[in-house]
């Protein structure tokens, strides 16, 4: 029997590029599968605190995207790999770079971390999502 939560993405909500994740994940699926929080807000930080992770540390320097999935939590490239997977199509083909070492995986995926910024900018606050997809935020 399916899981009947859909799965979370916490991501940083004021990075421009976690923000244009979080739209092309919406655009890729229609089923509405996922839901959001922004690791800063109150559910993002109660979701933290809720699978035992310190919600101040991981909201005060998001490094990465959360997912959160059948009670686990997964992070860096994982959390991006399940995430195409789940969203099927031409998408679940981005799996085949699990198999190369998740420690490279996830470095590459910290260099884009730490300079998405720079590279992509930041707003001053969370971006917010039209009345129609509220629903699947937190």
């Amino acid at each position: 029997m399916p899981d009947s939560v859909p799965d979370t993405i916490l991501f940083d909500g004021v990075c421009n590029l976690c923000n244009g994740f979080v739209q092309f994940v919406i655009r890729h699926d229609p089923a509405g599968r996922f839901r959001f929080a922004a690791l800063q807000s109150e559910a993002g930080r109660a979701l933290l605190a809720a699978h035992g992770l310190a919600a101040a540390a991981v909201a005060a320097s998001p490094d990465s995207v959360l997912l959160l999935s059948g009670g686990q939590v997964y992070s860096h490239s994982t959390a991006v790999l399940r995430i195409a997977r789940g969203l099927g199509g031409v998408w679940q083909l981005a799996a085949v770079a699990e198999v190369l070492p998740r420690a490279w995986r996830d470095a590459a995926y910290r260099l884009v971390a730490r300079h998405r910024y720079r590279w992509f900018g930041r707003q001053e606050s969370c971006w917010l999502p039209t009345s129609a997809l509220k629903a699947r935020f937190l």
